[in-house]
């Protein structure tokens, strides 16, 4: 049994990730923003930049996810702010307890595949240099802020993850819903790449991470097979048995997103060398029974 600490335990990773970790028979502790209402709870302020590192007293690993959603809203100029002093502040935070902890602790940090930018049929791997854009720019900064804790010889791992497959919840959802009414087209041309994972595997990756502290340095958390945006579109539309054939237009997309729907439709072929080749199995190794768990 480990004592783990979790920041963004609520969302739709921390909440999965908090279940399997208390499976297996670790304890968890619970990184919130407001005032602690169970015991598992600390309260911490991330945009202070600061933690006591006692909260870390017999932790051996934090898994940090904390971060405003990137699509809850329309990116303004005070929401993108927000977006990256969400990661920036909490990480430099993290970090820095981390590095002045009394004893060692894995620091399993939170990060995207947004890192790359919109690179086409470009086959990206840990060893690509950065894309250009907004949220290319917000993981610069993301992974940066984790500088404490690398400096000061700690072993972390930052997972680049992907679109997350989720039954409910997640970019999937509302796929799943449109694809059920016959309605759930390929997005925009199609042609791009979407880097896609199960939660089941997102899940998984993150405490394969957790507990190979030998693995460091970015990590691509996605399936192992890239596959095209209009693939998934049509698997989904196979497995609820309806046409997939309406594409939802990009005019019409960048209508209702804004600036983000650029990043929804930007290309990223994106492959995990570092999980497979650590030893890492996924439980959805394709789209289709990546697909099949998800309508079931």
């Amino acid at each position: 049994m480990a004592r783990i600490a979790l920041t963004g335990s609520s969302g739709l990773i921390g909440t999965a990730l908090v279940a399997a970790l208390r499976r297996r028979g670790d304890e968890v502790v619970r990184l919130v923003r407001r005032a602690p209402s169970r015991p598992d709870e600390v309260q911490w302020d991330p945009s202070s930049r600061h933690l006591d590192p006692r909260v870390l007293d017999d932790v051996g690993g934090v898994v940090h996810l904390a971060g405003a959603g990137v699509g809850d809203h329309r990116w303004t100029p005070s929401y993108k702010h927000e977006i990256l002093a969400s990661r920036t502040d909490g990480t430099t935070a993290m970090a820095r307890a981390v590095a002045e902890a009394d004893h060692p602790v894995r620091l399993v940090s939170g990060s995207a595949v947004g890192f790359y930018g919109d690179r086409g049929d470009e086959e990206l791997t840990e060893q690509s240099p950065p894309g250009t854009g907004f949220l290319a720019d917000v993981v610069l900064a993301w992974e940066a802020a984790a500088a404490p804790a690398v400096d000061a010889g700690a072993s972390v791992a930052f997972a680049r993850t992907g679109i997350v497959l989720a039954p409910e919840g997640g970019a999937a959802e509302p796929m799943l819903k449109l694809g059920r009414l016959g309605l759930g087209g390929p997005l925009g041309s199609g042609k791009q790449f979407s880097p896609w994972i199960t939660l089941v595997d997102e899940v998984g990756a993150l405490l394969y991470l957790l507990d190979h502290p030998e693995v460091t340095g970015p990590v691509n958390v996605v399936g192992p097979a890239p596959v095209r945006q209009r693939e998934i579109a049509a698997a989904i539309g196979r497995a609820v048995h309806r046409p997939a054939l309406l594409p939802a237009p990009s005019f019409a997309m960048k209508a209702v997103l804004g600036e983000f729907a650029g990043d929804v439709l930007s290309s990223q072929r994106v492959v995990g060398d570092v999980l497979v080749t650590s030893g890492f199995q996924h439980t959805h190794g394709d789209l289709e029974s990546a697909i099949a768990w998800l309508v079931a």
